[in-house]
């Protein structure tokens, strides 16, 4: 019997038992919640029952007395009310009494608790219809007469039916307590019978686990040994169960770990490798980083490949642009001087030139004696390997080396060959690149000192022929003493002067010119890097703000477009037809708001600085009932007069943009409202012909109107008639 079968019958055996073991724990837990739930709902619960209501009688008892004794307005007043309540109290006890009675015993004392309690209550009815008659005496004879001995009756039925109730409930409290002493005797019995099964049955599992451990502990103790791979290790095989398989596992898995361990030394030499080539790479990456001329790069790069991959010669070349076309330049060598290496080669001659031309490596291997026949960059070559490598960047040569050695490149050698190759074109186009950047740095500055040395000889000039100009004026009033003798002298004179002044003036120019171009220059680049970032910062911040305020702004619009609207439907019909016409008039208000608001937070818009119209056709009938209705309330609360008028033929529709006509219209009115305290308010829609035909819409007001030189500020974005701090009104001016 193998250990699977072992295992599901043992522990089957077990489960069936732990399953007895909960159904009975189940069934008894079953039992006592039920006897629980007895014992509360109905022993309990009647007890209490039965109890309260006897309470109340002796309570209501009580207020009859007072109410007998105490001959005040405010006393009887305040104990009619207490024995009304306690009355009502008592009749809902004895309606919860006659409902949970059975028959039998019990049911005797419900009915015999009943009979006097309703007595007892007739009894307090005739009392109370005495005492408010005025008869107190005739009460209080009743009380002494009847009262009191209804009230024992009915008090010694109640004590008898709470005692039969308390007895009740200690029966079933001590019949629970015995059931749970029987449950707990069986499952002590069928706990230990099952233990001392599961122990049997541990212990037959065990035995034949500790045979099968024993080949368990030959096949670990052959791997700790390290001798699983000797034939003569492998473990006997002498039972069919799952020990006697694993044991067959052990035998294969040590013939499959003899081929895994080979292949694992395979692969930890390739990961060496890989890890040799990557730490070489970054070292050499390292070097070059610091490098900050071409030849600088060359030279160490040449230099330090030559001793990784134990090369004895080596070259570096780079290509140039020369006037008479691209070449290579030598930029670096190592173990041999430049004077031996050739310091320019055309591209496609030799090796190094064809290697340029085609972008391709070029490896030679086993060169015999006769090798003179190939020109490397150090002349004729005795029998070596050669080696020449493009240097590309962005699939464009940029520089080529060679290498020479007296043996072979290993395969990973020539893997670092490549890879060092590649990550030098970027290094090295970055350094070009930078040192470009440099050139073209010291060209602006040349220029920039020069045009500084021009500016300053016109400024040298221009001194001299003020000093030149004052020397002729000086002869021109020494000469006009003799203006008639020298007249023809002294219009030369003056056109030569004349000449010289233009001249000057010109040179001036080009000197202020030079210096505003230089200055606005600097001005210009100054304002337009600080406009970038104060624009950068705004567009940033007003982004966030508007991003940040969007759900802020239409969370409570959204509640006040919910609530208006239920008000406008007035379901339950409970709103006059003014309350419905204003809910109405907050919900398109709301509405508009909404518009607004989505128009605000459109980022493209607001940068843009303009808003789309979208035409519709718009009845005008429609829009002066919608003004009506939005403004109407607010000319009521203000004691304004608020009328609109059509005026001469107006057309009855229009195509235009219907929300941004009534958000012009709104805001047109809310300012004559605002500045509008006694009067009336007009708006005025009427035909126009001239100067083309048209619709106009016109708001007057009674209010204080907007001086003449303030008319054309108002229209001015965020701007006010009065915008000073101390202004009375308030607003945006928007």
């Amino acid at each position: 019997m193998n250990m699977k079968i072992k295992l599901f019958m043992g522990f089957g055996i077990l489960l069936v038992l732990i399953f007895a073991l909960a159904g009975v724990g189940m069934n008894r837990l079953t039992g006592t919640d039920s006897s629980i739930k007895e014992i509360y709902e109905n022993r309990y619960q009647k007890v209490r029952i039965s109890t309260q209501v006897r309470n109340d009688a002796a309570e209501l008892a009580k207020g009859i007395v007072n109410l007998l004794l105490i001959d005040t307005d405010d006393s009887d007043k305040k104990n009619a009310e207490a024995v009304k309540t306690l009355s009502g109290k008592v009749m809902q006890g004895l309606q919860q009494i006659d409902t949970f009675s059975k028959e039998g015993k019990e049911r005797e004392l419900a009915d015999e608790v009943l009979l006097h309690g309703n007595r007892f209550l007739d009894y307090k009815d005739q009392v109370v219809r005495l005492n408010q008659s005025g008869r107190q005496a005739e009460a209080n004879a009743l009380r002494t007469s009847v009262g009191i001995e209804l009230q024992d009756k009915f008090t010694h039925s109640m004590g008898n039916l709470t005692n039969y109730h308390d007895e009740a409930m200690d029966a079933a409290i001590s019949q629970a307590l015995n059931d749970n002493q029987q449950t707990l005797t069986y499952t002590g019995l069928l706990t230990l019978a099952g233990l001392l099964l599961s122990v049997g049955i541990m212990l037959w599992i065990l035995l034949g686990f500790t045979r099968g451990l024993s080949v368990l502990s030959a096949m670990l103790k052959s791997f700790a040994s390290g001798k699983w791979g000797d034939m003569a290790y492998r473990v006997p095989i002498t039972s069919n169960d799952e020990f006697g398989k694993l044991a067959d596992v052990f035998n294969r898995l040590a013939d499959d770990l003899e081929q895994a361990t080979a292949s694992e030394r395979a692969l930890h030499r390739m990961n060496e490798d890989t890890l040799w080539l990557q730490t070489q790479i970054a070292h050499m990456y390292a070097m070059l980083e610091d490098s900050r001329k071409v030849e600088e790069m060359a030279q160490t790069f040449i230099g330090e490949l030559a001793r990784i991959v134990g090369a004895q010669d080596g070259a570096f070349y780079v290509l140039k642009q020369t006037a008479s076309g691209t070449k290579l330049v030598l930029a670096g060598t190592y173990a041999r001087s430049e004077s031996t290496a050739a310091a320019e080669l055309p591209l496609g001659e030799g090796l190094v030139g064809q290697c340029a031309k085609d972008g391709k490596p070029i490896m030679i291997e086993g060169v015999g004696g006769d090798y003179g026949g190939i020109r490397s960059a150090f002349g004729e070559l005795e029998p070596l390997t050669l080696t020449v490598q493009p240097v590309e960047y962005d699939d464009e040569v940029i520089a080529v080396f060679e290498l020479v050695s007296l043996k072979t490149f290993s395969e990973l050698e020539q893997k670092l060959i490549k890879q060092t190759s590649e990550n030098l074109g970027v290094t090295l186009s970055a350094l070009m690149g930078r040192l470009r950047i440099e050139e073209l740095l010291r060209i602006h500055q040349a220029l920039t000192d020069e045009l500084q040395t021009q500016s300053e000889e016109l400024l040298s000039q221009q001194d001299e022929l003020k000093a030149s100009n004052e020397k002729l004026e000086e002869q021109t009033r020494a000469l006009r003493a003799s203006e008639e003798q020298l007249q023809r002298q002294q219009e030369e004179l003056e056109q030569s002067n004349e000449a010289l002044l233009r001249k000057t003036a010109e040179l001036e120019e080009q000197v202020r010119e030079t210096e505003e171009v230089n200055r606005q220059i600097e001005l210009a680049k100054e304002k337009l890097e600080k406009q970038t970032l104060e624009l950068a910062l705004a567009s940033r911040y007003k982004s966030e703000f508007l991003a940040n305020m969007s759900h802020e702004l239409r969370t409570p619009l959204n509640s006040l477009l919910i609530l208006s609207q239920l008000l406008k439907e007035n379901k339950e019909r409970n709103l006059t037809g003014k309350q419905v016409e204003y809910a109405e008039t907050i919900y398109s208000s709301g509405c508009d708001l909404l518009k607004l608001i989505d128009d605000v937070l459109d980022l493209a818009k607001v940068e843009s600085g303009r808003m789309e119209l979208h035409e519709e056709t718009v009845c005008l009938q429609e829009t002066a009932e919608s003004m009506r209705k939005t403004f109407g309330p607010l000319a009521r609360s203000k004691g304004l007069s608020f009328e609109v008028d059509f005026g001469g033929e107006t057309p009855g529709q229009i195509q235009t943009d219907s929300g941004r006509l009534k958000q012009i219209l709104k805001n047109l009115l809310s300012n004559a409202f605002k500045f509008t305290h006694a009067g009336s308010v007009r708006l005025t829609i009427r035909q126009l012909a001239e100067p083309r035909p048209m619709v106009a819409f016109e708001v007057e007001d009674t209010g204080i109107g907007i001086s003449p030189d303030k008319q054309q500020l108002i229209f001015e974005a965020f701007q006010q008639a009065d915008g000073t701090t101390s202004r009375k009104y308030g607003g945006t001016g928007l």
